[in-house]
């Protein structure tokens, strides 16, 4: 006899929706191994406590955003979409079967009014992470660093040419220490700041041009290689050997890795660690300093001379104390 379902799609059923969700799926794991109760105190003092009516839960409207990036879904818009024909994305934010999923526009509208410029999102960032290290999951001695280029939801037709001064680097207050130390010690004059003129009043940044979006400000032009020319961000990231990822950092595309790597440094060097590795892009006498003085031994990847054929490489160049100044092979004073 030949077997259908139509009548069952028919039937009356009472069932509960934990007993939809496979005991080994990814969300139920992670369901058990946190406890979301601790949103409830950080989000309590952005909801009035005496006005209004009951708003949605506030776990509810975190899950959304960690489903998305979960399963990378392109938009909040396809993850309530989602949300509305999976179980099991129904039962992790906690809505029953018959529950309306909250509007695309919902978790927008909340973080414009509720939660911007606060730092909740950063501090369950870390609440999650203090427990992966109380459980001993997190081996912080070799941290990796690498970044990610990420596309901004911005109109490439759409930008200003601005005159946008260019930022210090990180490490130039301490240069300028040293070298002032460097020529008293060597009975020298202190150079001259370049910061003030001849009248004592301070001189604008130097500054350059370039494309600022219209759409999104944050956002930089980027361009590397053979890749298209698009407002991008950039988003660093530091992890253990196991994964876990300890720190974080977004910046405008535009900048390079060895510019915003002080910022990300500082989000990690309190877990101590003994090494970090990172690519070719932090190789430089800077970060390499600034990880030896704090006792870390810097491990960047072997990059090949770019000195051209028939000119002299850089190790060739020998300091002279007599003259002050660097001496090549045929012993030409630069």
């Amino acid at each position: 006899m030949l077997g259908t379902n139509e009548d069952k799609l028919k039937q009356i059923q009472m069932l509960c929706i934990d007993d939809l969700v496979p005991k080994n799926h990814l969300l139920r794991r992670i369901e058990k191994a946190i406890d979301w109760s601790f949103i409830y105190e950080l989000a309590e003092d952005k909801y009035s406590k005496d006005t209004g009516g009951p708003s949605i839960d506030p776990v509810t409207l975190i899950k959304m955003p960690i489903l998305q990036y979960l399963y990378g879904i392109e938009s909040m818009r396809q993850t309530v979409k989602e949300i509305e024909v999976n179980v099991a994305y129904r039962w992790f934010p906690g809505l029953g079967l018959t529950d309306e999923v909250p509007h695309f526009s919902t978790f927008g509208k909340n973080y414009k009014r509720r939660f911007e410029g606060t730092d909740i999102f950063e501090r369950i960032f870390s609440r999650i992470l203090e427990e992966c290290i109380k459980n001993k999951l997190v081996k912080p001695k070799e941290i990796f660093v690498d970044s990610t280029h990420v596309k901004a939801c911005a109109n490439n037709k759409k930008f200003s040419k601005e005159a946008v001064e260019k930022e210090a680097l990180f490490y130039a207050e301490q240069l300028d220490k040293e070298i002032g130390e460097d020529r008293e010690a060597h009975g020298k004059k202190p150079l001259k700041d370049k910061k003030d003129d001849d009248d004592g009043a301070p001189s604008a940044g130097e500054a350059k041009e370039e494309k600022c979006s219209t759409i999104d400000p944050e956002s930089g032009w980027f361009h590397k290689g053979e890749h298209r020319e698009v407002f991008v961000y950039s988003v660093q990231t530091a992890c253990d050997r196991h994964g876990w990822i300890l720190g974080y950092t977004v910046n405008k595309g535009n900048l390079h890795d060895s510019r915003t790597f002080k910022g990300l440094y500082d989000k990690i060097k309190g877990y101590a660690p003994e090494k970090i590795i990172a690519d070719a892009g932090y190789r430089t006498p800077a970060i390499a300093k600034l990880l030896i003085d704090d006792g870390i031994d810097p491990v960047f990847p072997y990059k090949r001379p770019m000195t051209k054929d028939g000119f002299f490489k850089k190790y060739e160049y020998v300091y002279d104390e007599y003259y002050d100044c660097y001496i090549c092979p045929n012993n030409r004073i630069l």
